[in-house]
């Protein structure tokens, strides 16, 4: 009897199988356009039980969100307390999210996996509303600094982001843009639920949220990659206040000992360091001359030897001789 119920399974499966395959193509993705409480929508379109829904944000898969029927959700620490599954239907595996910034634009996988049909799977493409398709370059952002900063390379240095008014305030944004580049996600502070949530994203820093959702980084041993523009959003409730700050990054004063050695000697030597670049290219962080060619040059005309065509003296006595006789 085990072996008719057995037989009877496999035959189920290879029925179904040509379906399995279907689910799990990828299609076209979904555009969805990045705003606050944007809806990823992932409903299932047959009837079933299901086992689990999973959402991953690709090409690196990184997880974001899992729902089991028996063990609850989990959530990575990026979508902490800012996705929600919808469940409107036994089988959707939907998610809204809020809170949402830049660092939410990308490419979305859903997967719900289903018994018997196995698993039906969606990609949705996260887009900003904001970006322009037009081929006309984008106009240059103006941007209005409040602070000027001014560190060494290889200090300490802490930027403070405060804000200035008596509003209330329910979430700070701090971002960095680097010379030239676009803004990038380092923190966010926030009250949910009247707590304090912080969330760090510097890989140069560490951020700092102050109850009163001031914003502070601390950099150890500034690099050059370190200087550019940071700006804290403020969110309150009458509207959003931004704080600027530029960074500027110095060269300790003796890494510029060489280059000031360089300049004198090219100021009193130029035609002999011209020549030693331009045929010898000697390396000048080694003990040896500074033109060694010019020195062997000058070693090779001492040593070589001059003639002359002279007649001597003696030939001509031996010539006057038979006239005296």
């Amino acid at each position: 009897m085990e072996a008719v119920q057995k037989d009877h399974w496999y035959f189920v499966v290879l029925i179904f199988l040509p379906f399995l395959k279907v689910a799990v193509q990828q299609k076209e993705p979904v555009i969805v356009h990045l705003e606050e409480g944007m809806v990823l929508n992932c409903l299932c379109p047959w009837e079933g039980n299901l086992s689990m829904v999973s959402w991953t944000k690709i090409p690196d898969k990184y997880p974001v969100a899992v729902f089991h029927p028996e063990y609850g959700m989990a959530f990575s620490h990026h979508y902490r307390e800012r996705i929600e599954f919808l469940r409107t239907t036994p089988l959707d595996g939907s998610i809204s999210m809020r809170n949402v910034t830049h660092q939410d634009i990308g490419l979305y996988h859903c997967s719900v996996q289903t018994f018997p049909q196995g698993p039906w799977t969606r990609t949705i493409q996260v887009e900003d509303l904001e970006e322009d398709d037009s081929t006309e370059p984008p106009t240059p952002e103006v941007i209005i600094t409040n602070t000027e900063l001014v560190a060494e390379q290889n200090n300490n240095l802490t930027i403070n982001c405060n804000h200035q008014h008596n509003g209330t305030v329910y979430q700070a944004v701090l971002q960095k843009m680097p010379h030239g580049q676009l803004w990038d996600l380092i923190g966010v502070c926030k009250n949910v639920d009247g707590g304090l949530v912080g969330e760090d994203y510097s890989n140069r820093g560490q951020v700092i949220c102050a109850d009163s959702l001031d914003v502070t980084l601390h950099l150890t041993h500034v690099i050059q990659e370190d200087a550019g523009f940071y700006r804290c959003i403020f969110s309150t409730d009458v509207g959003e206040q931004t704080v600027t700050v530029l960074l500027t990054v110095l060269v300790p004063a003796a890494a510029l000992s060489h280059n000031t050695l360089t300049c004198h000697m090219s100021l009193v030597l130029p035609q002999i360091l011209t020549h030693c670049i331009t045929y010898s290219q000697p390396n000048l962080y080694e003990n040896m001359p500074v033109c060694p060619r010019i020195t062997k040059k000058a070693r090779q005309i001492r040593n070589v030897p001059v003639y002359a065509n002279l007649h001597t003296v003696r030939s001509h006595k031996d010539r006057r001789q038979p006239l005296e006789k």
